[in-house]
């Protein structure tokens, strides 16, 4: 295995874990990956800690956008300049395990399956495990990501040589799920890694974890995104809220 990883990380104000998170990428037993760093316009120490962190490691890449523009045009910048022959994405306040890399390219030579993901583990900012693991299914199609997305950014592995690039929709929340989407519609299914290979830190802060308009942003991405009816978003929205709900009950 010598085939070039591109690792995009997007970060907005992220001064209080960047460098844990890069740290985390330096370590992997695999080596040959290209780390692209999109800031977001951040206003705190982001950008300084990060070009201290470039000048030591020229594997390390860092661009910065004219404006704030959100996450999806953040990722979609590190996409557009990635080189690798895998691409794969780390959000700026989580993990790896040091095996995370080399596990996922040995999945999919063995498995001959150009999409892989992985389970994690769930922290509080202070990296206390507050609730239990998050164990993913083998296999995931189009339609189960529909109901519930259980592909995370921090995990998802995939075989650009045989994909080839596409690129997140412009929307507020979702992006992820609209990306794993273009691809499960091309190839079967993706398969989990069911052994925890990352940390999930949970921010206080954190869009995901914003309840009062997530509902709204769900109903559009069927509607407007994937184009569904009205029977068959109501449908997913069902299963999408039970799965929300059993997702954080411990």
């Amino acid at each position: 295995m010598n085939a070039l990883v591109s690792i995009i990380t997007p970060t907005f104000n992220s001064a209080n874990f960047i460098a844990e998170t890069i740290q985390s990428v330096q370590k992997q037993t695999y080596q040959n990956w290209e780390m692209i760093l999109v800031d977001d316009c951040s206003s705190d120490e982001t950008e300084d800690i990060l070009k201290a962190i470039i000048l030591k490691d020229t594997r390390i890449q860092f661009y910065k956008l004219n404006q704030n523009s959100g996450p999806a045009v953040a990722r979609n910048t590190g996409i557009e300049k990635a080189k690798g022959d895998y691409l794969t994405f780390l959000d700026a306040d989580d993990i790896w395990f040091p095996n995370f890399i080399e596990k996922s390219i040995k999945t999919i030579i063995e498995t001959k399956i150009s999409f892989v993901f992985s389970s994690y583990k769930r922290s509080n900012e202070n990296l206390e495990f507050i609730y239990s693991d998050f164990i993913v299914p083998k296999h995931v199609t189009y339609t189960d990501i529909l109901k519930s997305n259980s592909i995370s950014c921090l995990t998802a592995f995939l075989d650009i040589k045989v994909l080839g690039k596409k690129f997140m929709p412009l929307i507020r929340k979702r992006q992820d799920m609209g990306l794993w989407l273009q691809y499960l519609k091309e190839i079967p299914f993706a398969y989990g890694i069911q052994e925890a290979q990352a940390i999930y830190r949970i921010r206080k802060n954190s869009l995901s974890r914003k309840k009062s308009d997530l509902i709204k942003y769900q109903w559009q991405f069927y509607r407007e995104v994937e184009k569904l009816n009205m029977f068959q978003s109501m449908y997913y929205m069902l299963h999408w809220m039970y799965h929300g709900f059993m997702k954080y009950r411990n």
